[in-house]
């Protein structure tokens, strides 16, 4: 941080200026050391901080603090006190933003702050799953484990986004270079044939006309069909964003025929490795369904962990109220009754997990490899029919002059 400062130096004059520090009491020791005697000294906070404002908008990636975290846990193992790791972690980083959080964390915990309530000030780097797993961690005195858990929850869910994501690439560079053809027949190849055909008089195919004719609507009213779709795709998008449209939205997902299945996958194995990941560290399960309806992406299943959660600060326990519920399929709450019973919810969840985790990829690249074939066969028969009314009306051309 900057500080702006007034001070007498030892020959009596008096000065202004900055000093950067890690805080007001750091740049105070500062100035001493420099023979100053402060008269004056407060934070300077720009009109404009280039270097926050950026911060604000950069992404830190999943592996960023994964990495973090490993490197942490090591350096606390070692017996490196906490400030003098996160300087080190600061010194390696790569990324500006991370950089400038992590030395955020380390004036913070100078000033007094634990570590969790430090990482708390960046969401935008640690979610709030994150921070409160470092609270339990710092309350149970294993911080260390904590921090390689989390490490290990955060790096399953970025492969899975990473494998979903490369399993969805093909189809859509499929999609985009079929209707970059079409569009550039359509806009630039069939307008050249359709003035010669006009040139010849000749009677076109049916296929042909059909062609030019929706070729000839598009050039006329395609600016306001674009408008209409950017219209409703805004005004859907909108109402998404509203409670009762969210609500709307996580429903109708969570119904549709294929989509829906792998989406109710994944959030349930998701709420698994939370719970896993909590209980492990040694949270209440109370406070652990309370994190789990925090991190679940749909509304629908925060909803009804809600519910399950409510009953068992009631004292009905877990796997009751899920099995009153059939957003959880009966393997989740069978599993749970029996790591009741066991004394060993953490593992059975963490199987749990495994196994809805492993159907998703399956229903996944099932999908993908149905999708393809249909995209494929579909932008065929599109493309296959421009080349096929020009052709064949070229055959019609050829034929008049024989």
């Amino acid at each position: 941080m900057d500080f702006a400062y007034t001070a007498y130096t030892e020959d009596k004059r008096l000065v202004r200026g900055k000093v950067s520090a890690a805080s007001e009491e750091a740049a105070s020791e500062l100035l001493s050391y420099g023979g100053y005697r402060v008269v004056s000294l407060k934070e300077s906070i720009p009109f404009f901080n280039k270097e926050k404002l950026l911060g604000r908008f950069a992404r830190i990636k999943p592996s960023e603090i994964i990495m973090f975290s490993r490197q942490m846990a090591l350096l606390l193992e070692s017996g490196t006190d906490l400030v003098m790791s996160l300087d080190l972690l600061k010194e390696q980083t790569d990324s500006q933003t991370l950089k400038r959080i992590i030395g955020d964390v380390a004036s913070d915990i100078r000033a007094g702050s634990p570590l969790s309530v430090a990482l708390s000030k960046h969401p935008q780097a640690f979610s709030p799953m994150y921070y409160r797993a470092i609270a339990a961690g710092e309350q149970g005195g294993n911080l260390e484990l904590v921090l390689r858990q989390m490490a290990m929850h955060i790096e399953k869910g970025a492969t899975v986004e990473k494998q979903i994501r490369s399993a969805l690439t093909y189809p859509f560079i499929v999609i985009l270079v079929a209707v970059i053809v079409v569009i550039i027949l359509i806009t630039f190849v069939l307008p050249a044939f359709t003035s010669m055909y006009e040139q010849f008089g000749v009677e076109l195919p049916l296929t042909t006309k059909i062609l030019i004719g929706i070729t000839d609507w598009f050039s006329q009213y395609g600016i306001y069909v674009i408008i209409a779709i950017l219209a409703i795709a805004f005004g859907v998008y909108s109402y998404i964003r509203t409670p009762g449209g969210k609500h709307w939205w996580d429903a109708t997902v969570l119904k549709m025929p294929v989509i829906g299945r792998i989406v109710h996958l994944g959030e349930l194995s998701r709420c698994c490795r939370v719970m896993a990941l909590l209980i492990r560290i040694g949270l209440p399960l109370p406070e652990v369904m309370a994190m789990a309806v925090n991190n679940s992406n749909n509304k629908t299943m925060a909803d009804n962990l809600t519910g399950v959660q409510q009953e068992l600060i009631r004292g009905e326990g877990l796997s009751r109220p899920m099995g009153k519920r059939p957003l959880f399929l009966p393997l989740m709450t069978q599993m749970v009754a029996v790591g009741e019973e066991t004394g060993n919810l953490d593992n059975t969840l963490d199987t749990v997990a495994d196994s809805f985790e492993i159907e998703a990829a399956d229903k996944t690249s099932a999908a993908v490899a149905m999708i393809q074939p249909v995209m494929t066969i579909i932008m065929g028969l599109l493309v296959g029919y421009v080349v096929l009314s020009m052709v064949s009306a070229m055959y019609s051309i050829y034929g008049s002059f024989s």
